[in-house]
C-alpha cells in the first residue's frame, strides 16, 4: 500500500449545466490537495459532457487530476484514448479516465460495435472490456524500438518501430479493424501516448470486475462498509495483479463512500459518523461531521485496509466545502496528508511508475 494517503471528490451535480461551477468546485477541491476530481457524463442527453466540462476546468486548474467517465463499449476505442490525450495535453499531465463498460444492442447497433450484457462482461474475455480501451497505447508500446525521446513535460515518447512509422493523428485505424474486443467500421484517428500516460481509473464494485481492474487499473474504486470488508476487497484485487504479473503495491484502491455533511458532528445517526457508514443501495453511506469523517479516513487508512477514498458528497456545494475545510484541514493537520502538491501530474500525485507497457521488455510477464 502507498504510504501516503490518497483522496478524490466527485463534482458531480444535479441539473447543473453550467460549467463555471464545476471550474468553482474543482479549484476547491486543488485547494485541499486532493488527487483528483471525477465527473460523470449527464444521464440528460442535453446535460453537460464530462469530457467537454473537464477541458474547461483543464486550463483553471494547476495540479488536481481530471477523470472523466468514459464509456468503453460503444465508444471506438481508439478515439476513447484521443479524447483523453486532449484532457492530458490541456492539463499537462493531469488526465485519467474512469472506464464504464456499458451499451446495449440498440446503442451499439448504428456504429457496428458489439453489444454487451447488462454486467458488461459476458461478451468480453476476463478484463477484456477495461482492456479494449486499453489496448491502443500498449499495442504501440509493445511494437516499439529501444530509441525514445523526451516528451513534452519531461516524459519519454515514443519513436517510430523499426518496421514502419509510428501511428499519429495524421494516421487513422483500418475500418472494421479486430486489433481490439471492439470493432469499429470507420477510420479513427490515432494520437501518440498523452505525455502524462493516462492514469486508468475502473470501477471494481463486485468480483465479476475484479480481473479486469486487476490487470488493468492503476486505481480500483470499491465499496465497503466495513474495515473488514474493505481489507478483504483490497486484498483479492492486489492478489490477482500479482497472478497477472504486476506488482501488487503498483494498484491503488480507494473506498468509494457518499457522504452527507450537513447535519453535523451531534447529528450522526446510529450506524453513521463515527458508528462508520451505513450500507445502501447506492453504496455505503456516512452521515455526520468534518471531524468523525477524518477520524474514519484517517482510522481505515492507518489500519492499512485501503489506500485512499473516493468521496461522492451528497450535496457537492456544501460537503465539498466542509470536507476541504474540515476533514482535509484535520487530516493535513494530523500529518496524513499532503500540504502541497509533490509533482505537476496525476501518477505523481499517486505515486505511480510509468505504465509497464513504457518499461518492460516485450514478451515479460509484466508486459503482457
Amino acid at each position: 500500500m502507498s504510504s501516503l494517503l490518497h483522496l478524490a471528490a466527485a463534482l458531480d451535480q444535479l441539473d447543473v449545466h453550467d460549467a463555471g461551477s464545476y471550474v468553482e468546485l474543482a479549484r476547491l477541491a486543488e485547494r485541499g490537495g486532493l488527487d483528483f476530481v471525477t465527473l460523470d457524463d449527464s444521464p440528460d442527453p442535453s446535460g453537460p459532457d464530462a469530457l467537454a466540462v473537464l477541458c474547461r476546468v483543464a486550463p483553471a486548474t494547476r495540479r488536481i487530476g481530471l477523470v472523466p467517465t468514459l464509456t468503453a463499449t460503444p465508444t471506438a476505442p481508439y478515439r476513447v484514448p484521443a479524447a483523453v490525450a486532449a484532457l492530458d495535453r490541456v492539463g499537462r499531465g493531469r488526465a485519467g479516465w474512469r472506464v464504464d463498460v456499458s451499451g446495449g444492442a440498440e446503442e451499439a447497433r448504428p456504429s457496428g460495435r458489439r453489444a454487451v450484457t447488462p454486467d458488461g462482461t459476458a461478451r468480453f474475455g476476463p478484463g477484456e472490456a477495461t482492456g479494449s480501451a486499453a489496448g491502443p497505447w500498449e499495442e504501440w508500446w509493445a511494437g516499439r524500438d529501444d530509441g525514445t525521446a523526451a516528451g513534452p513535460w519531461g516524459g519519454e515518447v515514443v519513436r517510430a518501430p523499426a518496421g514502419g512509422p509510428l501511428p499519429g493523428h495524421d494516421r487513422a485505424h483500418p475500418a472494421g479493424s479486430t486489433a481490439t474486443a471492439l470493432q469499429d467500421r470507420g477510420p479513427t484517428p490515432l494520437p501518440g501516448p498523452a505525455p502524462g500516460d493516462c492514469v486508468r481509473v475502473v470501477d471494481a464494485t463486485d468480483e465479476r470486475t475484479w480481473n479486469g481492474a486487476a490487470l488493468h487499473a492503476d486505481v480500483a474504486l470499491v465499496r465497503a462498509a466495513t474495515p473488514a470488508r474493505a481489507a478483504a476487497v483490497r486484498d483479492g484485487l492486489r492478489a490477482r495483479a500479482a497472478v497477472h504479473g504486476r506488482r501488487p503495491d503498483a494498484l491503488r484502491v480507494l473506498v468509494s463512500l457518499l457522504v452527507d455533511l450537513g447535519d453535523g458532528e451531534y447529528a450522526a445517526e446510529p450506524g453513521h459518523g463515527g458508528g462508520g457508514p451505513r450500507p445502501t443501495t447506492r453504496g455505503p453511506l456516512y452521515r455526520g461531521g468534518p471531524v468523525d469523517l477524518a477520524e474514519l479516513v484517517g482510522s481505515w487508512h492507518a489500519a492499512g485496509v485501503t489506500d485512499g477514498f473516493h468521496l461522492l458528497p451528497a450535496e457537492p456545494r456544501r460537503d465539498l466545502e466542509r470536507l476541504v475545510n474540515g476533514t482535509v484541514a484535520l487530516l493535513q493537520h494530523r500529518g496524513l496528508f499532503r500540504t502541497f502538491y509533490p509533482g505537476g501530474t496525476l501518477r505523481e500525485h499517486l505515486g505511480l511508475a510509468a505504465p509497464a507497457y513504457r518499461t518492460a521488455p516485450r514478451g515479460t510477464a509484466e508486459h503482457r
